[in-house]
């Protein structure tokens, strides 16, 4: 700590002068309180970069920093529980005083420590002061098994003892734990069911009355802190469970949640996403494309095959979208290309970031992680598909059925049918994930059908975003079955749908000869 050169307080460095500039002490939640009125008055947003609990989890916090009460943020894995909590320091006093050298932030008018009081009882108004930046005034700890009370709250420190010559019946002796060391700040506890049952019942006291209780000694330090606690739903079964007294006297419990839109979620993964700006020059990445990896957590989260429990991070479409953006890069790189887009293909390089995002039930890890990936990948293109073309289910019930009315076929022609039937007369194309882009556009316009499909629903698109979406067209119909597609050795192939089924079957017949 530092001796602040502030307004006002700018030569107050002793409790005499403390006292005669007429500064009053309040306690952290009346700080919080005030800050944040002042804050909703001004219409500013206590919480920047936070989206999404614009209307539900904001309100709740705001109403709960009112009320002076405690705080648990109960939610799944990636949902801004500590940003939230992080947050909180903005709104306390941006300095305090407190006496010079306490290590427990002893208020000047309401020392708490017995070093505190030595002190004063011996220098009065010449008691050194310190201004404290409201930075230095948040305590964070990770509840972990091995987390001890004495971490929390404090201990009898034997080489402190033995330096100063004291007994250990001296209040001198104690080491103060992280606690009593956030005195007058924020004090946040994340995943608080992982916190042994004993040491949670070691904070009862602590929210209720304020006091700690160490070792033998007779203490009465009514610390002045706000609490925020954070815990995952999935800890009340698979690891631990907050002790009903404790949650008891958390005055506010409120529920945080994934983004419920993909606009949100976009904006979310914008903003968390490190590209780099060599990466920005290189690489363009459509909405297309992001619209894709954002679609594939909200799949993830209903997904039969993923713990739902667990949740699916926010986290997953950010390291997706890096991923994304690399794949290209690395491409570009390879072709020694100056620059490149992010193609549906690339989507291949986003499978790492997705297995090690997703927690996945009994049958999920039967089917595989890497399958359960590439499943999400197409559940996400099939659904985002027919936002961008005509839904190949109507289409497919019409071929099926094969009977028309005159406005039908006037109106509901199919769409695909030209690229179907260049499939159907034995055509099929290979797209090799690191293939240049100029062999990859020459290669699908090969496609009879592809090029006019999107330039009749997109005439405005450029000559990259038309091979985007020709390219998408093609992983849409894979989707919806009205033509086939295999990744083998880096390369997707796309073939019709039935001389695909024929040649697999074909192949498990000659294996057979081969066998006898």
């Amino acid at each position: 700590m530092k001796k602040a050169k502030i307004a006002q307080y700018d030569s107050i460095y002793n409790l005499g002068q403390l006292k005669a500039s007429g500064y009053q002490s309040k306690s952290v939640k009346v700080e919080v309180r005030n800050n944040l009125i002042r804050t909703i008055q001004e219409k500013e947003n206590p919480f920047v970069g936070i989206m999404g609990y614009e209307d539900t989890v904001i309100p709740d916090t705001e109403r709960a920093l009112l009320s002076q009460h405690n705080i648990l943020f109960l939610g799944l894995r990636g949902q801004a529980k500590t940003r939230m909590a992080r947050q909180m320091i903005d709104l306390l006093d941006e300095y305090i005083p407190v006496i010079a050298g306490s290590e427990v932030n002893d208020d000047p008018f309401k020392p708490l420590s017995r070093y505190a009081h030595d002190l004063i009882a011996e220098k009065g108004d010449d008691t050194p002061i310190e201004w404290v930046h409201r930075t230095a005034r948040y305590g964070e700890k990770l509840a972990t098994p091995d987390v001890s009370v004495a971490d929390l709250i404090g201990d009898i420190d034997p080489i402190k003892a033995a330096n100063l010559k004291l007994s250990f019946s001296d209040e001198k002796v104690i080491h103060y734990g992280i606690i009593p060391r956030s005195n007058r700040g924020i004090f946040v506890i994340n995943e608080l069911p992982d916190l042994q049952a004993r040491i949670q019942v070691a904070l009862f006291n602590i929210l209720q009355e304020g006091d700690i209780q160490i070792r033998g000694f007779k203490l009465r330090m009514p610390l002045d802190i706000l609490f925020v606690f954070t815990a995952n739903p999935e800890d009340y079964t698979n690891r631990g469970s907050i002790v009903t007294p404790l949650k008891d006297r958390i005055e506010s419990q409120i529920l945080t949640h994934y983004p419920k839109n993909i606009e949100t979620s976009l904006a979310i993964t914008e903003q968390e996403a490190n590209i780099l700006p060599a990466q920005k020059e290189r690489v363009n990445i459509s909405d297309l494309v992001k619209r894709i990896i954002e679609q594939v957590a909200f799949e993830a989260r209903s997904n039969e095959y993923v713990d739902r429990k667990s949740g699916v991070s926010a986290r997953l479409t950010i390291a997706a979208l890096e991923n994304a953006v690399s794949s290209a890069e690395r491409r570009a790189i390879i072709h020694n290309e100056t620059s490149t887009q992010v193609w549906i293909s690339d989507l291949t390089g986003i499978i790492p970031a997705i297995t090690g995002k997703i927690e996945l039930v009994y049958e999920g890890e039967q089917e595989g992680p890497y399958q359960v990936a590439v499943n999400l990948i197409d559940k996400s293109v099939r659904n985002l598909f027919i936002q961008f073309f005509p839904n190949p289910e109507q289409a497919k019930k019409r071929r099926n059925t094969g009977k028309k009315s005159t406005e039908e076929v006037a109106v509901n022609e199919n769409p695909y049918k030209m690229i179907t039937r260049w499939f159907d007369g034995g055509n099929h194309i290979e797209l090799l994930l690191d293939m240049k882009d100029a062999a990859k556009i020459e290669t699908l316009y090969q496609v009879d059908g592809l090029y006019a499909l999107v330039k009749k629903h997109y005439p405005h698109a450029n000559a990259n975003e038309n091979a985007l979406l020709m390219e998408f067209v093609l992983h849409g119909l894979a989707a919806y079955s009205m033509i086939s597609k295999k990744s083998i050795d880096g390369k997707l192939s796309f073939n019709d749908l039935m001389g695909s089924m024929m040649n697999f079957e074909n192949l498990g017949t000659e294996e057979e000869e081969e066998d006898i």
